[in-house]
């Protein structure tokens, strides 16, 4: 049976393009796997809190010595990288902010990259843990920045896909929603290339 972790980060909320295309793209790969499990991870509707000395101390002390404190901070963390192992397709909408991903998204990615146990260092090298599973990642920003001489200021798409990869996670599609802040004829246009990228991602699955 296919498992879909969905993570939104748009701070819009649903009103997000992000957002919409992610849970488009997620709940349509769903219908067309029956039986899929979709299990969704808001950051917009329910922030993580940004990682502390609780976590950073509580995740490598033994589980009877924690405080409080660090007992669930850990067990945040214990809870989002379940989510990412049970699933075999992890769908992450991302909407730019000042060139790079929500610190929302950022929070996830502290609390998920985990030595130890989504990565391990070995042999002068790094591993992924988590493999094995197809990544979607979708991206908006108002500007466009896939190419051109905006390129070079995305600190988004890189970013998020070197963490995916540190932890293993390195079969990514990626789609892109750009250009939207050069007035409606732009919007539609941006629209609608991003509605051809989601059917043909779709078509590829079936």
């Amino acid at each position: 049976m296919s498992h879909i972790l969905l993570v939104t980060s748009s701070p819009r909320g649903s009103e997000g393009l992000s957002t919409r295309y992610a849970h488009l793209l997620a709940t349509q790969l769903a219908a067309q796997r029956p039986g899929t499990t979709l299990t969704v991870r808001d950051l917009a509707a329910t922030p993580l809190n940004h990682i502390g000395e609780a976590y950073v101390v509580g995740r490598s002390t033994p589980p009877d010595a924690r405080t409080v404190a660090q007992a669930e901070a850990v067990r945040l963390a214990e809870e989002l990288v379940a989510e990412l192992v049970e699933a075999d397709t992890v769908v992450i909408g991302s909407a730019m902010i000042n060139f790079g991903p929500p610190s929302s998204l950022k929070a996830w990615f502290d609390h998920v990259v985990w030595p130890g146990v989504t990565f391990r260092y070995a042999d002068n090298s790094v591993e992924g843990l988590l493999k094995g599973k197809k990544v979607y990642l979708v991206t908006a920003a108002g500007g466009h920045f896939s190419e051109g001489p905006l390129a070079a200021w995305d600190h988004q798409s890189g970013y998020l896909k070197h963490l995916l990869g540190f932890i293993g996670l390195t079969d990514i599609e990626h789609l892109r929603v750009e250009g939207t802040a050069h007035g409606p004829e732009a919007t539609q246009l941006a629209l609608a290339s991003a509605d051809k990228a989601l059917q043909s991602l779709l078509k590829q699955a079936a």
